[in-house]
């Protein structure tokens, strides 16, 4: 019996020891333990920016700084927070501005109204701020499926489902029909010429073209084959290029090739990832792109070149921002809001419906410097398109990628 009282003692011994260090960790986890991180929170990084020029491109995943601070992609507000009238880098009143999807809002000729296509009733009209609308015109248009304007807004090339296309005068109430093949349109800065890809059957028989605006006297520039895919019609605000065009160098390297009306030999733009979709600067002296790698998980990344003359290519440099060119609007030549979601899944620059869902803010970026600011958080859940800045600079509209209803953020 004296060997069973003795390993009695050890075993309550042994108890006992393991129910001080239960006690002891349940104390540090309760009082001492650091919480995890919240899920979705972002390390912010440091960065440093060099007066009067742009970040040098790094690789990596974009951030945002916010004069001269740190923060998050996705801003955490609290729920009761009131919103802002106007855009002060906070939560921000989005006022809708009809109540129908709509298509190709631009603005119009005044800087100030909005003009665009009603789906439902297939008619054009014309938008105040305050939401009042005005027929453009009495005609009606089924079904448009894209809409370019032209600079002074008295003309639009109008596309239909079934590859009908027309020039539609509104100005005079008039329309000119244009061939099915004809597709990928830009307007010369002044109106009077469009470039187009011209898009026969035989790929021999593919062009780069230019025709007049009254759909007539087509030239033209120079022979497509079958590479007509990754050549992107854009006529430059400068009226230098007419078109752009892409050869891949390596699997997260491209060459973009800049095409003029007089066979000019420009410089060639090299660019890390594929994806490509640009937008010129007010004046055209710089471009600005998006495109994705493999550096950032196949998230799309905005980038800021220069695009004219010799300097082509020069001064390029990586905004460190997730988003697409065409979710963003010029100001002015040194100022760019973009509007950028509060997180990107892996792979959004290749399967851009993956951020269909995912909320937008909306950013100022000094394009002198790359200095980045939040400049408003919508009071919703937005995916902005088609950003548009009044002449006057105090308001901001875009298309809810979702809805295809107009909204208005008021910046001043």
């Amino acid at each position: 019996m004296d060997w069973l009282n003795k390993y009695k003692k050890i075993f309550l011994a042994a108890a006992f020891i393991l129910v001080i260090f239960g006690l002891g960790y349940l104390l540090y986890a309760v009082f001492f333990k650091p919480s995890p991180p919240l899920p979705g929170a972002i390390t912010p990084l440091a960065t440093s920016t060099v007066a009067g020029s742009l970040p040098a491109a790094k690789s990596g995943a974009g951030q945002i700084i916010q004069d001269g601070t740190s923060g998050n992609l996705a801003p955490e507000l609290s729920s009761t927070a009131p919103a802002s009238q106007t855009a002060q880098g906070g939560l921000t009143q989005t006022s809708e501005l009809n109540q129908a999807p709509s298509l190709g809002a631009t603005l119009a000729a005044d800087g100030a109204d909005l003009l665009y296509y009603n789906q439902p009733d297939g008619k054009f009209y014309r938008l105040t701020k305050d939401g009042q609308a005005t027929l453009l015109t009495d005609a009606v248009f089924h079904e448009v499926q894209k809409i370019t304007w032209s600079p002074d807004k008295n003309k639009a090339i109008l596309e239909y489902p079934d590859q009908a296309k027309i020039i539609y005068d509104f100005k005079n109430n008039k329309q000119i029909s244009l061939p099915g093949h004809w597709q990928d349109f830009s307007f010369s800065p002044e109106g009077s010429k469009i470039v187009m890809k011209s898009l026969a059957d035989d790929p021999s028989n593919r062009w780069l073209a230019v025709i007049s605006s009254q759909g007539t006297d087509a030239q033209r520039v120079a022979s497509l084959g079958s590479k007509d895919e990754t050549v992107y019609p854009s006529w430059s605000p400068n009226n230098q290029i007419v078109a752009m065009y892409t050869e891949g160098q390596n699997y997260d390297q491209q060459s973009v090739f800049f095409v003029g009306l007089n066979n000019e030999n420009f410089k060639s733009l090299t660019i890390d990832g594929r994806g490509f979709e640009s937008k010129w600067s007010p004046q055209g002296e710089r471009l600005l792109y998006s495109v994705y790698s493999s550096a950032s998980g196949l998230k799309p990344e905005l980038w800021l070149a220069s695009a004219q003359g010799e300097n082509i290519g020069a001064s390029r440099a990586k905004l460190n921002v997730q988003t697409w060119a065409d979710k963003c609007v010029f100001a002015d030549s040194t100022s760019l809001y973009c509007a950028v979601p509060d997180s990107l899944e892996e792979g959004a620059g290749l399967f851009p419906e993956l951020a269909k869902n995912a909320s937008d803010s909306l950013y100022k970026i000094d394009t002198r410097t790359g200095l980045k600011k939040l400049i408003a958080i919508p009071d919703g859940r937005f995916s902005m398109s088609n950003l548009l800045i009044s002449s006057n600079g105090y308001y901001l509209y875009f298309t809810d990628a979702n809805t295809e209803r107009i909204n208005k953020i008021k910046l001043k």
